[in-house]
């Protein structure tokens, strides 16, 4: 993954995680399995682990240890309310931004045309 990638990745993974949790509960490494299923092949899931510490410490998501057969209990991460409104205001800003983005590149695109 190049450097502008791994740069925009960073600013909008917590919303691309809270947006998988919108579709159902999961614990880190489902999570991960879910992202690489959608090709962020390269997230790392110590990543993942990362973020989920913070976005539990912020209140956006409840958590439920469940027994695991293999070791220790499980952290199932379910969105709640907080998380639901968070993941709503980051769909109003990919929107927004994706919009302008989007002008650029096209008035971009007439203006190379003029040439």
């Amino acid at each position: 993954m190049g450097k502008q990638m791994t740069e925009m990745l960073k600013g909008t993974l917590e919303g691309i995680v809270l947006a998988l949790l919108a579709t159902g509960s999961a614990y880190g490494y489902e999570i991960t399995a879910r992202l690489r299923e959608r090709g962020f092949t390269d997230i790392a899931e110590g990543t993942i682990y990362a973020l989920l510490v913070r976005i539990e410490q912020r209140g956006l998501v409840d958590v439920e240890k469940v027994p695991s057969e293999k070791g220790p209990p499980r952290k199932v991460y379910s969105l709640n309310d907080r998380g639901r409104d968070d993941l709503e205001e980051f769909w109003r800003t990919w929107s927004f931004l994706s919009e302008r983005l989007d002008q650029l590149h096209t008035t971009d695109d007439q203006t190379e045309g003029s040439d």
